[in-house]
C-alpha cells in the first residue's frame, strides 16, 4: 500500500493519465480515492496494520534479549498505530 500511494502521488505531478488509471483500478481505485480525498483507511485496513504490528513486536520480543529494542520499537509502532487510528475510515 505505502508503494501504491507513492505511486498516486508521482503519477499525479508526472502523468495525469497514469494517475487517472490508478484511481479507476477494480480493486485498488477506492481506496486509493479515499485516501487523496480524505486521507481515509479503511477498518479492514487499519485492523491489519495494527495486528500485524503487533504480531511483529511479539516476536521481537520472543526473540530477542536487549530489552531497549524491543521497547524503542514499541515506541515507534505505538506512534503509527496511534496515527492509522487517527485517520478517518
Amino acid at each position: 500500500v505505502p508503494f501504491l500511494l507513492v505511486a498516486l502521488w508521482a503519477f499525479a505531478r508526472g502523468s495525469p493519465d497514469l494517475h487517472a488509471r490508478l484511481l479507476a483500478h477494480r480493486t485498488y481505485g477506492p481506496m486509493l480515492r479515499d485516501w487523496e480525498l480524505r486521507r481515509a483507511i479503511p477498518v479492514r485496513g487499519k485492523v491489519a496494520s495494527i495486528g500485524a504490528m503487533s504480531a511483529s513486536l511479539l516476536v521481537l520480543a520472543l526473540t530477542t534479549e536487549r530489552i531497549w529494542t524491543t521497547v524503542a520499537v514499541g515506541a515507534v509502532m505505538a506512534a503509527v498505530a496511534a496515527y492509522i487510528l487517527s485517520r478517518p475510515s
